[in-house]
């Protein structure tokens, strides 16, 4: 239930996130871009990402804040019927692609590279002459 609620969460939070950075790629202040969607994408993938699996401690929930940012994403780059395009291929546009699927990817490798936790203390031992999980013996 934890990890439903965790990974719940974190889908929300990736959805707003996504789209709060991409309405901030056009800012500018007296016509000079002001890229503060680029750093803010890297620091949000990296962490929704990390927090995530700490809350629920699974990795496949840990997966769904950068799923849900590409998602949110990649269609903001196509043109709509009416001729809007929020996600241009101009530096900003590409460097917000980048740094964002950068943090993603970084934060996704680190939980998928982290080992599996050990089995709690209750748990049932292996029979009598069985060599302990990972212990490189041979029966």
């Amino acid at each position: 239930m934890r990890a439903v609620a965790g990974g719940l969460a974190a889908t929300v939070v990736a959805v707003w996130a996504a789209l709060v950075e991409l309405l901030w790629l056009p800012l500018r202040i007296g016509g000079v871009p002001v890229p503060v969607s680029i750093p803010a994408a890297l620091a949000a993938n990296l962490l929704l990402v990390w927090i995530t699996h700490r809350l629920t401690g699974s990795r496949v929930a840990a997966v769904l804040p950068a799923l849900v940012w590409l998602v949110v994403v990649l269609p903001a780059g196509q043109r709509r019927p009416e001729g809007d395009l929020v996600l241009t291929g101009g530096w900003e546009g590409l460097a917000f692609l980048l740094f964002g699927v950068l943090g993603a990817s970084v934060a996704v490798g680190r939980v998928l590279a982290m080992p599996r936790p050990v089995a709690p203390a209750g748990a049932p031992a292996p029979p009598d002459g069985a060599p302990a999980q990972g212990s490189g013996a041979r029966r």
